[in-house]
């Protein structure tokens, strides 16, 4: 019984979970890969580690 919750406070629990949720899932959006790489690359660059190699291939331009 004491672990029961108001229904208004359980509500505002539920809110704030879903609220979490998206965030954790809108980092799965595509394109979201490249910012990951973005954020790594500020980071080393910070710490003074050299960037590493892009492991990505670009086609040359016609």
């Amino acid at each position: 019984m004491a672990d029961e919750l108001d229904p208004r406070e359980a509500e505002r629990v539920r809110r704030r979970d879903h609220d979490l949720e998206a965030e954790r899932r809108t980092l799965m959006n595509p394109g979201m890969g490249k910012v990951f790489k973005q954020i790594q690359d500020s980071m080393a660059k910070a710490a003074g580690e050299p960037l590493p190699k892009s492991k990505r291939r670009r086609r040359p331009k016609p």
